[in-house]
């Protein structure tokens, strides 16, 4: 998960994140790396500070197409979603 290199992780931070991941799952993150760079990406630039902590927490959602995934997030005001998610990334639960 080299990938995550360009995202601003740490080796720790990407050791971390290995820890917590099923194999099968982590094969799908390393097989479509574009695509969850690019998901990830998205919510860095929307301003989301704790885009790692939610990677960790719903790793497999940032296995969506970009489309659906941007969708997800783009149904709200976004320094709204900025600011709830920034406070408590539990709320992707609910979007």
């Amino acid at each position: 998960m080299k990938y995550l290199e360009k995202l601003e992780y740490s080796d720790s931070e990407i050791n971390e994140t290995l820890k917590c991941i099923s194999p099968d799952i982590l094969e799908l993150l390393e097989n479509n790396h574009l695509l969850v760079e690019a998901n990830l990406l998205f919510l860095k630039e929307l301003g989301i500070s704790n885009y790692k902590q939610i990677f960790s927490k719903y790793y497999d959602m940032f296995l969506l197409d970009n489309n659906t995934f941007s969708s997800i997030f783009n149904k709200y005001d976004p320094s709204d979603l900025k600011i709830k998610l920034n406070n408590n990334l539990n709320i992707i639960e609910i979007l």
